[in-house]
């Protein structure tokens, strides 16, 4: 009896041993998961960053808009600076933040959702020739369909804007700057 004890408690080692082998080789594969992930995640804590910086300037324009002709190159230069000041110091701390908290908050689920052989495939379709073309393309295929975008939606879309712009000046009690005259025909 003392034997057979001592064979289930061995038995029992194996197995949690065996178990804590897998478990370390699957967080040794979420670990590199996340490595090529990096670039991803760094981006998305810059687009994180850099949108209250986008939100600051496209309200900096509109309030340089009704500013003096004389003072508005000076402010919109101090405006500029500020929102560089803040983007040089935010982005970087966003960004290694989402690096930093990416395991905890990232590898639980790949390790709950995903078996050892499926982080391997997934690894090895990353670092594939093939993904790497595809990726390569991104840019392209992304520039090719905004293009297309605008050029099918621009007669759609450039009257609803015109539209916005004047119901904005009428909510803010804007006073529309006067456009400025055509050149006399003859005249160069």
């Amino acid at each position: 009896m003392k034997t057979y004890r001592m064979g289930l408690a061995a038995l029992a080692l194996l197995t949690a041993a065996g178990a804590y082998a897998q478990n370390e080789g699957k967080k040794e594969l979420i670990q590199k998961l996340l490595q090529l992930q990096r670039p991803g995640i760094e981006s998305m804590a810059r687009g994180l960053a850099e949108q209250p910086a986008a939100n600051a300037m496209q309200n900096s324009r509109l309030i340089l808009a009704q500013m003096p002709a004389d003072k508005r190159e000076t402010a919109g230069r101090a405006a500029e600076a500020e929102i560089k000041k803040y983007l040089d110091e935010a982005v970087p701390l966003v960004r290694d933040k989402a690096v930093q908290i990416a395991p905890s908050a990232i590898g639980p689920m790949l390790e709950e959702k995903f078996s050892e052989e499926e982080l391997r495939q997934i690894i090895t379709w990353i670092e594939s020739p093939l993904n790497r073309k595809y990726q390569s393309l991104g840019g392209e295929m992304q520039s090719a369909l905004g293009k297309k975008l605008v050029a099918d939606m621009r007669p759609l879309i450039e009257p609803r804007v015109k539209a916005l712009e004047t119901s904005l000046q009428k909510a803010l009690n804007i006073v529309p700057r006067p456009a400025a005259p055509a050149p006399a025909k003859g005249t160069n």
